[in-house]
């Protein structure tokens, strides 16, 4: 295996949903960095995989730099994997690929499954993108600031939540957004798999009832374009953007 670190994406809930190549490189690479070696531990044996293990989360990430640049350089392969899904998307990594970019560490990447993209194909919201903003600030005020900003997107909201706030972010997103349609998928790729769609008022009608459990992705429907509101020739000016009042070009 050539020396370098391999980003490699994990199942974001059912174990099987892992590709033949992820599997290879596990299998292979000389050191695995994890985000909870708990949780990783739990799919190497599932596959019978024996590598040298270390945590790489958030709070360490930076420090595991001259490590991965020294383990490469003596010919060593390594992997970063996160609890489940893509590494790097909301999961730590970004900051260790950035830090081994900058240092010419040879990077690949392994694809795998992905809790955004399966939520969004599952939404029926498809065909032109989506906006990714992962999971809204803790705090109230940023929450309902941030959502606000994406009043006017013309393509879906796709947000992680804690199943703790998910009755909270759909008074937040009727309160800031309207009564726009919204996708719950929850727990996917697991035995409970939920998916929801509806009012935030319906969602939390459903969720009212029953303690929330698992993982949750969360999709808000996009503005109608009848309803967007144009800057004015001041804003674009402001922005340094040409105008075409007539066109919507230039």
């Amino acid at each position: 295996m050539e020396p370098g670190l391999y980003i490699v994406g994990t199942p974001i809930g059912n174990l099987q949903d892992i590709t033949l190549r992820a599997l290879e490189t596990l299998k292979t690479v000389t050191l695995i960095l994890a985000e909870d070696t708990r949780q990783t531990v739990k799919l190497l044996e599932r596959h019978e995989i024996h590598a040298q293990l270390m945590s790489c989360h958030k709070f360490n990430e930076l420090s595991r730099v001259d490590m991965i640049a020294g383990h490469v350089e003596r010919g060593g392969a390594v992997a970063l994997v996160t609890d489940s899904g893509m590494p790097a998307i909301s999961d730590p990594g970004a900051r260790v690929v950035a830090a081994c970019r900058e240092r010419k560490v040879p990077i690949f990447v392994i694809p795998g499954p992905s809790a955004v993209t399966a939520a969004f194909a599952l939404s029926g919201m498809g065909g032109q993108g989506f906006v990714f903003e992962g999971f809204l600030d803790h705090k109230t005020a940023a929450r309902r600031r941030k959502l606000t900003e994406r009043a006017d997107e013309l393509l879906p909201l796709v947000l992680y939540e804690s199943p703790y706030r998910l009755l909270k972010l759909m008074g937040e997103i009727k309160d800031t957004l309207g009564d726009r349609k919204v996708f719950v998928g929850r727990e996917l790729t697991k035995y409970y798999e939920e998916c929801l769609a509806g009012t935030p008022d319906e969602i939390m009608a459903v969720f009212a009832q029953r303690t929330v459990k698992g993982e949750l992705v969360v999709i808000v429907e996009p503005a109608a374009k009848t309803k967007r509101v144009k800057p004015s020739i001041r804003e674009y000016e402001n922005k340094g953007t040409c105008v075409d009042t007539e066109n919507d070009g230039c």
